[in-house]
């Protein structure tokens, strides 16, 4: 092969992969465009549901000026500390100036499961969209019709604070490394745990609830190591505990349904931290069934 040969291989290469580098970044992701938000009381209310059970309070409940904070608005504001930076949760009332006033159907699609804004933009994975990425159509658009039926709060929260050579150009790259690398395990159940009830269990946990964002690892580049699911991790400064078969090796049912109602462990100590917002905002607001489901999902 001639010098000349060799230069246009790579050359052809390079622009290839340039190419798919800006579809990827360019091209917005496919959802239903016949998708629409409902402002039947039955999807507000599976919304409001959903938005308990998916964490959404915890992180977007409202800073007030003093400090403390108000789960009953969703206005934003929370910080979120990590070793990529500090992470300021938005306002996801109906404000069409600081919030998701002008959201439509595809906008929640393409946010919760692709990471997307309306803007076409890469979402920081301080929002965990990846979970969210296995939610179904119809739990995404009644979370829609719930936060679009709030009354809308004007107040705009800050710039996320980050290192300068982390960008949202740089979650392309990200995301992809992510998609070859985050594979999920393949032996998710034992064929005798493939219930509806373990189904339910583990959409609850690895997608709504997002609970592997907190409790699972991640490798130097923020990418979560799905081969030691919920196996415990390090954020910022925080130590979060492990929730695998290994350190849930003495609970039962009983008692991981009473913990995500009261956060009680079996030792009869109490949760604390950040896990105690949980608690009291999305696990302890759980149908009985729903907790029930996520118990057997972590004691199987």
């Amino acid at each position: 092969m001639n010098q000349w040969s060799l230069r246009m291989r790579i050359l052809t290469f390079c622009v290839a992969v340039v190419l798919a580098i800006a579809y990827f970044l360019f091209t917005p992701p496919s959802v239903d465009n016949n998708a629409v938000i409902s402002n039947d009381d039955d999807a507000i209310a599976r919304g409001a549901y959903l938005v308990n059970a998916g964490g959404c309070v915890s992180c977007h409940l409202a800073v007030e000026g003093d400090g403390s904070t108000n789960p009953a608005i969703l206005s934003g504001g929370h910080a979120l500390v990590t070793d990529f930076g500090t992470f300021y949760a938005p306002n996801i009332t109906p404000d069409v100036d600081t919030g998701i006033g002008d959201w439509r159907a595809q906008d929640f699609l393409r946010a919760l499961k692709h990471g997307r804004s309306p803007e076409g933009s890469f979402y920081f994975p301080a929002f965990p969209y990846r979970s969210y990425a296995g939610l179904n159509d119809e739990d995404v658009l009644d979370i829609g019709a719930y936060l679009l039926s709030l009354n809308p709060v004007n107040n705009a929260v800050p710039e996320h604070e980050t290192p300068w050579w982390l960008s949202r150009f740089a979650l392309v790259g990200w995301n992809l490394l992510a998609d070859l690398t985050g594979g999920r395990e393949p032996e998710l159940m034992t064929a005798q745990e493939e219930s509806l009830l373990m189904q339910r269990g583990a959409y609850l946990a690895r997608n709504l609830g997002h609970c592997g964002e907190c409790h699972t690892p991640r490798n130097g580049l923020g990418i979560s190591q799905l081969a030691r699911e919920f196996a415990g991790a390090q954020i910022g400064e925080d130590t979060i505990e492990a929730i695998d078969s290994e350190a849930l090796e003495e609970w039962d049912r009983n008692s991981f349904d009473l913990f995500l109602l009261l956060g009680m462990k079996p030792d009869a100590d109490f949760v604390g931290g950040d896990m105690s917002d949980v608690i009291e905002h999305n696990t302890s607001r759980l149908t009985d069934a729903d907790r029930l489901a996520l118990a057997a999902f972590f004691t199987r």
